[in-house]
């Protein structure tokens, strides 16, 4: 058992980042800039396109909450990452409060889990669309749609909160260097003195509310939807309706494999280097995938867009102030 003079007091973490890596540095600040400013140009011109829409259909509203959950989600992450890479002499580490850390976690949960909720509510919405199209306007609703949203946000921060007291209150003995460049929960649970199973059970609880739940509710609707297209006897009538799928089930695939892959596992097999490597795909990569993949597959974003960038044009703009009088 570890004695108290060994127990880290809350006094706060030292994040390593990639402080080992001093000359891949400048090649990572420009990289990560790169992905991060496009992530943000992606998704702020969806909202853009979106709120020009006079009539939103319900889909477009969820892909506006999706596209403003990647905008948190990269922020909470990524602009303490390019921070610390631009800030040399550091040693081991950025230091970074406890509260800090604990909110930095507690967010980024929460936004992972109003993302994981959400889509389970666009697959609903899918089943509605396909399995019930005379219905869907009337079951489909504005406010149908805020609701579910804000059913999302609440649950994901509910889960959060949870799981972010839980894991804060283990003790933390040791050196308190966090092999990662934010605070993630696999990396914290390294940390922790103790290592008994116990440990794990706030995590487990979480990964079953935010990925099992959701993904069960996904299932059946792709299922029903699957029933559905199998009755329909036109081919372009049953392709039409799978292509309508297509992106979310993508973005599904991507959301639900990066979260399992990553924390539903036993803390034995945490690999702190590969985990951080991997974070790196998922909190800039995969956030910058999901906008190319709506703007690819779906027609009225696809549509909102272009009118978007054709009012952006410079001729445009010059043309339509040669008109006024």
């Amino acid at each position: 058992m570890d004695s108290p003079s060994n127990v880290t007091l809350p006094c706060g973490f030292l994040l390593q980042g990639f402080s080992e890596f001093p000359h891949l540095r400048p090649f990572l600040f420009l990289l990560l800039l790169t992905v991060h400013l496009a992530t943000l140009s992606g998704n702020l011109l969806i909202l853009v396109a979106v709120a020009s829409v006079p009539s939103r259909p319900p889909m477009l509203l969820f892909l506006c909450q999706l596209s403003a959950i990647e905008l948190c989600y990269t922020l909470v992450v990524v602009p303490r990452s390019l921070a610390d890479l631009t800030v040399a002499g550091h040693g081991r580490g950025s230091p970074i409060s406890f509260l800090g850390c604990a909110f930095q976690m507690q967010m980024f949960v929460a936004l992972g889990g109003a993302e994981c909720f959400l889509l389970a509510a666009m697959a609903y919405d899918r089943y509605v669309a396909i399995c019930h199209p005379l219905r869907y306007a009337a079951v489909v609703t504005p406010g149908l749609c805020a609701r579910l949203a804000l059913a999302c946000c609440l649950a994901g921060l509910a889960v959060s909160v949870g799981l972010t007291v839980a894991v804060f209150h283990l003790p933390f003995c040791g050196s308190r260097l966090l092999v990662h460049f934010f605070c993630d929960i696999t990396a914290l649970l390294q940390l922790a003195c103790t290592r008994s199973y116990a440990d794990e059970l706030p995590l487990l609880g979480a990964c079953l509310v935010l990925l099992l739940l959701p993904s069960m509710l996904i299932l059946a609707s792709y299922g029903a939807i699957a029933a559905a297209l199998r009755r329909l006897r036109c081919p372009r009538g049953r392709r039409k309706a799978a292509s309508t799928c297509a992106s979310h089930l993508a973005v599904t695939f991507l959301h639900y494999g990066c979260a399992t892959f990553m924390y539903v596992r036993p803390k034995t097999s945490y690999s702190p280097r590969l985990d951080r490597t991997l974070a790196l795909v998922y909190t800039n990569v995969t956030p910058l995938l999901y906008p190319l993949i709506y703007s690819l597959r779906n027609r009225e974003i696809t549509t909102a867009i272009r009118r978007v960038l054709w009012r952006w044009r410079p001729d445009q703009a010059v043309g339509q102030g040669l008109c006024q009088p």
